[in-house]
């Protein structure tokens, strides 16, 4: 029966993949596709020429893309929800559960902030980076369902790592989001944006929307460290040691709290609190990446 919802969970993350590719296709077609009428002059914001794009034409996909998209998130939910009750514990017990279950979150926080602000120029990008993602972990991560080894038999994993993972996910929504103002600001000394950039937020608006996020996950990262050197100090008897998964993860926390510190206190907007906000999601990233799959320390069991 195990083995049963272990296909269950193959399939449904395959699906998910199939549909995140439709999602994607769906969204370039609206951007490729929409046209430049005669009706839709020329318009000037500040200094800044904006060559502007009739998206009416095109509408149609971008609903389609969107529907696509929640399609996929639901697809992918049943997935890990299934590889959960295949392996008889949460699924984030390896680098492939932990890969799935981060796309799962990244996507949800995207389809969340859609609902308040007008994110749907991301979708391209959030549709290619969750296909990326799980096809990385079906290709290079997957491991069949198995028990925890021991260090994870706690209920300090659900705790803990729930929170690193809806953290990081919506830590890397506002490096997107700081991304894409640092590439917009290119056009602001030239004569014309172009068209396709035309449905983007204003600089402001990208620059507040990534400090918005942050803030609001800052916490939640705070809880999950703090939860981590309690589940250390339970599993080895020791709150910290400087194990290279504990030090990034503070090196994280450290990078974030200097980006809010600078927006707050310093007073720091625009490009430099972006490539700030970039630098911070990188050390997540470095430590997701190279830390759980060459790093060596007792977190070792997450890796390959």
């Amino acid at each position: 029966m195990l083995t049963t919802w272990a296909y269950i969970s193959n399939y449904f993350v395959y699906s998910a993949m199939l549909v995140f590719a439709l999602s994607f296709v769906a969204h370039a077609f609206e951007t490729a596709f929409a046209v430049r009428t005669p009706e839709n002059a020329d318009k000037t914001e500040g200094n800044l020429l904006v060559k502007t794009l009739d998206y009416k034409r095109t509408e149609k996909a971008a609903r389609i893309a969107t529907a696509l998209m929640i399609l996929a998130f639901f697809l992918l939910l049943v997935g890990v929800v299934a590889r959960g009750i295949s392996a008889k514990h949460v699924p984030w017990g390896n680098m492939y559960e932990f890969s799935i279950t981060g796309a799962l979150a990244f996507t949800g926080a995207y389809l969340i902030a859609l609902r308040k602000h007008d994110l749907r120029w991301l979708g391209l990008f959030i549709s290619i980076s969750a296909l990326l993602t799980l096809g990385t972990a079906v290709t290079l991560l997957y491991r069949d369902s198995a028990p925890l080894v021991p260090a994870l038999q706690s209920p300090w994993l659900v705790i803990h790592v729930i929170a690193a993972i809806i953290s990081g996910g919506v830590f890397l929504l506002a490096n997107v989001v700081a991304g894409a103002y640092l590439y917009l600001e290119r056009f602001e000394d030239k004569s014309a944006r172009p068209g396709w950039l035309q449905r983007v937020p204003s600089l402001e608006l990208l620059d507040q929307l990534s400090y918005r996020l942050v803030a609001f996950v800052f916490p939640l990262w705070t809880f999950s460290v703090i939860a981590g050197a309690i589940w250390a100090e339970s599993a080895w008897g020791r709150y910290w040691g400087w194990d290279p998964k504990e030090t990034w993860a503070f090196i994280t926390w450290v990078a974030y709290a200097a980006y809010l510190h600078a927006r707050v206190t310093v007073g720091w907007r625009g490009r430099r609190a972006a490539w700030l906000c970039i630098f911070a999601g990188s050390t997540f990233l470095f430590n997701y990446v190279y830390v759980n799959v060459w790093g060596t320390g007792k977190h070792t069991y997450s890796g390959l």
